[in-house]
């Protein structure tokens, strides 16, 4: 296998062209899966990979629990440098193992918080608080049959006129009813997993964004209406009182302003093969699923040479 047992951690590089290509070309609503699951994939190749050069570069130290076999030559043969890497794993792996638990944990902390923050008040789909502070946010529900909450400050509603603030409630509705909590933290994970997928993650959040506004836009009828909303909140609004993951006034509100105020973006999933935005698509997906691939078969090629190795 040579280097080639390293693709894994470094063919992740290799998903950012798809990402900006994604951004400009796909329907948000195509780009926001596309995406989170090409990242969600490199990452757990790239860890499985990164656990079993572990395993590989550790079996020959003296006390470890591993079977013999596994610190024979023609397993270490697999992993260059076999025994330098494998301790520099170690390190690796918890750091990617102590990144997923505290995003997790920090992901439930947040959610704990704005359920205290609206204790008291009525079980109703939007929760209006009493601050003077201008922010809006879509909580998810916890149970699948819940689709979550709109919550939403006096402050906010204040500086939106009526056709602004359905706007508003059609965007948060938009991310309650297409689970983008779900893409969001998915992105967040791989990107904690592998550095290189970070460019993913920023793309996942705008094009989550893009989504609900675009949903949005068609439910009120009115793109401009929808623009002014959105550039509006984000004049007035200083962010939640904790960071949420779905906030109306979030991200590249420029280039979201932006993209309302052009024509609606073609609904079909995938431009047309022999349009230029095509060509560069296809052949950015090409290459992101060749990477896959190749991550996936080095870890799958990797675990059988220790499975040849393990004593029946």
């Amino acid at each position: 296998m040579g280097v080639f047992v390293f693709l894994p951690l470094v063919l992740p590089l290799t998903a950012w062209p798809i990402a900006r290509l994604a951004e400009q070309h796909l329907h948000p609503r195509t780009a926001t899966r596309l995406l989170a699951g090409v990242g969600a994939l490199m990452a757990l190749c790239s860890t499985l990979c990164l656990a079993l050069i572990m395993v590989v570069g550790t079996a020959q130290l003296p006390g470890n629990p591993l079977p013999d076999t596994w610190s024979d030559p023609e397993v270490r043969e697999a992993v260059p440098y076999d025994e330098v890497v494998g301790k520099a794993a170690i390190p690796a792996l918890v750091a990617v193992a102590v990144a997923a638990v505290h995003t997790a944990w920090r992901q439930r902390r947040v959610r704990r918080r704005a359920e205290r923050a609206l204790e008291g008040l009525p079980p109703s789909p939007v929760a209006v608080l009493p601050d003077d502070a201008p922010y809006a946010y879509a909580l998810p529900g916890r149970s699948g049959a819940a689709r979550g909450r709109i919550v939403v400050s006096t402050g906010m509603l204040a500086r939106l006129d009526s056709r602004e603030r359905r706007a508003l409630f059609a965007h948060e509705r938009a991310h309650l009813t297409a689970r983008h909590h779900r893409h969001l933290l998915a992105a967040r994970l791989a990107a904690r997993a592998n550095p290189f997928l970070r460019p993913l993650q920023t793309a996942v959040a705008y094009c989550a964004e893009r989504w609900a506004d675009e949903e949005a836009a068609g439910e009120i009828g009115n793109r401009r209406v929808m623009a002014r909303a959105v550039g509006k909140a984000a004049m007035v609004s200083r962010g939640a009182p904790f960071p949420v993951q779905a906030g109306f006034a979030t991200g590249p509100v420029p280039r979201r302003v932006a993209a309302l105020l052009g024509p609606v973006p073609p609904a079909r999933t995938w431009p047309p093969a022999f349009t230029a935005a095509g060509v560069a698509l296809w052949t950015a997906a090409a290459g992101t699923a060749v990477s896959a691939l190749s991550s996936a078969n080095s870890a799958v090629a990797l675990f059988l040479v220790l499975r040849a190795a393990t004593p029946l």
